[in-house]
């Protein structure tokens, strides 16, 4: 979904109304905190699997083991996903969608508990295989929503033979961009390198060529945002350790991204001094914007997994844990979950040069701002992936360590609201029930779809999002 800069502000009237709201004032719910009402209190879920405030509901799309229409059954770990309007069907939208799933985890494999549906996949449709042949347990599925109906049409596995896929990012040109967030080695677990980005058609309806795009680099990804007006690629990174770079790919062709481009790590004027995770030191506040500095990267192909360090070495900065990031028009935002000096998490903003990727830039470079940053855990704790309502508010999902993991949002001024929540029960004491991830819209608005990740579960929410309380 494409959404303009003067759709993200058009609340900004109303916001302003409330700019003014101390954080002391914020409105605390149980287990949450909001600085406006929002959409009202959450209701409890009498089927304990999503709470949601009054007048709003859900219907489950697709669950980890269901059969597919390929033969094949549903993958679990539901991460990263996108929405694409059914240029066949007004009704309908397609969903791309993401399974982190690792090759030690058959339970909830596309293939079986046993693998015996593995052979429903040629020997030249799946990027990688274990040694006992099966294909690596990972990628992506496709599925028909039919938004009137409320009810799934179809569904398929879309990219078989990669591993580890978390997020990613739509393309102007209809397709998904899947990430593979692992370092794995040839040899590890299988025959090949992983780490690598996969482009997949929203409108195959088979498995897409498993063709890495190498230009991209190999390494732990997380997201993609491609600027629609140059066809730069943006990509964040996600080690848990808080050491992460900033990314963007120059393709050469912005239509064919595996022709090969530049791979570039993003820097601050101040040099090693730049420490935009505000940990041990404050390096900047909330609304600051700083001059971007983009460094080129070489041995993009990562032979010995240090390629953020190199970068960090030849200046570029380390952000922490870079995750969820989406483009609105003219400028994008992401996530690094737990940035910030209690390690809550923050959000970026990045306004791209008029000049982004030519000579021009070093002139008129780009700008990036800390936008939000959290100090409070029942505002906002370890925001991950992250979308751009159609009424212009920010949408987080949470992957906290502790408690509930909520669906939130971020208004224009920054304020903060409570949307949903994951209702099922932790397995263990304070332990935090599984993240949500794959926040999306369908195009015409009606319908935010969201992911469950553990075991797996796609919902489909509707309900009176015009009622939007400050």
């Amino acid at each position: 979904m494409s959404v303009s800069r003067r759709s993200f502000l058009a609340l900004a009237a109303t916001s302003a109304a409330f700019a003014g709201l101390s954080r002391a004032a914020a409105q605390s719910v149980g287990d949450y905190r909001d600085d406006i009402t929002g959409y009202g209190p959450l209701v409890p879920d009498p089927a304990g699997v999503f709470d949601l405030p009054e007048g709003f509901s859900y219907k489950v799309v697709s669950q980890v083991g269901q059969p597919m229409d390929d033969g094949l059954l549903t993958p679990g770990k539901a991460d990263g996903m996108a929405c694409f309007p059914d240029a066949s069907d007004p009704n309908r939208v397609i969903l791309v969608r993401n399974h982190e799933q690792r090759p030690s985890e058959p339970d909830r494999s596309a293939f079986g508990k046993d693998g015996a549906l593995a052979a429903k996949v040629g020997a030249d449709q799946a990027y990688d295989r274990i040694p006992s042949g099966l294909p690596m347990d990972g990628g992506t599925t496709t599925l028909v929503w039919d938004l009137k109906q409320q009810r799934l049409v179809t569904h398929h596995l879309s990219l078989a033979g990669t591993t580890v896929n978390c997020a990613g990012g739509r393309t102007p040109r209809r397709t998904w961009l899947s990430c593979e967030e692992t370092e794995y080695r040839a040899g590890e677990v299988g025959a090949k390198d992983h780490g690598w980005v996969f482009e997949v058609p929203a409108d195959l309806r088979g498995l897409a060529d498993p063709v890495p795009i190498t230009g991209m680099g190999r390494f732990k990804h997380e997201a993609t945002a491609t600027d629609p007006r140059t066809g730069v690629v943006y990509l964040t990174e996600d080690f848990s350790d808080g050491f992460c770079l900033f990314y963007r790919y120059l393709p050469n062709d912005p239509a064919r991204l595996h022709a090969g481009g530049r791979l570039q790590a993003l820097g601050f004027r101040e040099g090693a001094a730049a420490d935009p995770r505000n940990w041990d030191k404050p390096f900047w506040k909330v609304g600051d914007r700083k001059k971007a500095v983009w460094i080129d990267m070489d041995g993009v192909d990562n032979p010995h997994n240090d390629l953020r360090h190199r970068g960090h070495g030849k200046g570029a900065a380390y952000f922490a844990r870079g995750e969820g990031i989406y483009f609105g028009d003219g400028e994008l935002y992401f996530t690094c979950t737990s940035g910030g000096p209690t390690r809550d998490g923050q959000i970026m903003r990045y306004r791209p040069s008029a000049q982004e990727g030519k000579p021009g830039e070093k002139d008129r470079p780009g700008e990036i701002e800390l936008f939000f940053e959290s100090t409070d855990k029942q505002r906002i704790s370890m925001p991950d992936n992250v979308a751009i309502a159609p009424n212009g508010h920010l949408f987080l999902c949470e992957d906290k360590y502790a408690g509930y993991n909520m669906l939130k949002a971020v208004t224009p001024k920054g304020q903060i609201y409570t949307v949903g929540r994951n209702a099922a029960k932790p397995a263990v004491q304070n332990a935090p029930n599984t993240e949500l991830a794959g926040v999306c819209f369908s195009p015409d608005g009606s319908t935010c779809f969201v992911n469950i990740y553990f075991p797996g579960t796609t919902i489909a929410i509707t309900g009176p999002w015009s009622r939007l309380k400050a």
